[in-house]
């Protein structure tokens, strides 16, 4: 009977808590699949965050050795996600500072050969792909152009799918702040976008 009661107990336990017990005990398979399941959204944020595919790499790497080194520290009470970005976050801030202690923009916007990320292919037509090719890095190009903590703001909501008050657990900012900032982040772009096909 109490082996039943653990097995219905386990399968009773949330995603976010299975997650964090893993994490505490360090289990290589749990990594394995977090690394698999992450991958490709922490590097396309990582990569509008540092705004450099090469450094973007380098802070993937080091976030998930960070994240094998404090995953005890995860609680399970947020998605795992939110506590994810917070850390890739933080390590980029640290980088980018020391780097270029005067202004984290600086570093961003400086660099030419941000990587654009790409669509989704949906198997359309070879003219839709290249239409579509050419708008992401018409998107791409005026986004890099946009401050830092806007652009961030805009590639959690949009492109990784986070919720306003996860966004803000991510940066640490207001609620309002976060709100602020998507709305300056989304006025900039459209004006942008609006001016470079006048």
């Amino acid at each position: 009977m109490h082996a039943t009661a653990q097995c219905f107990m386990n399968a009773m336990e949330s995603e976010p808590s299975a997650i964090a017990r893993g994490l505490r005990r360090r289990d290589p398979e749990l990594l394995d699949r977090l690394i698999e399941q992450y991958q490709h959204r922490l590097l396309r944020y990582l990569v509008y965050l540092a705004g450099n595919r090469d450094l973007a790499e380098d802070l993937f790497q080091e976030t998930w050795i960070r994240v094998l080194e404090r995953g005890h520290q995860y609680d399970g009470k947020h998605e795992f996600a939110t506590w994810l970005y917070a850390v890739a976050r933080n390590l980029a801030i640290d980088y980018l500072r020391k780097k270029n202690p005067l202004s984290l923009d600086g570093l961003m916007e400086d660099d030419e050969e941000h990587a654009p990320v790409e669509p989704a292919d949906t198997r359309p037509l070879a003219w839709e792909i290249v239409q579509q090719r050419e708008q992401a890095e018409h998107i791409s190009a005026v986004l890099v152009s946009i401050p830092a903590e806007c652009r961030e703001t805009m590639v959690l909501r949009f492109q990784e799918g986070l919720a306003l008050d996860e966004i803000a657990r991510v940066t640490g900012a207001p609620l309002g702040t976060v709100k602020s900032r998507l709305y300056r982040g989304l006025n900039m772009l459209m004006t942008r976008l609006k001016g470079a096909q006048a």
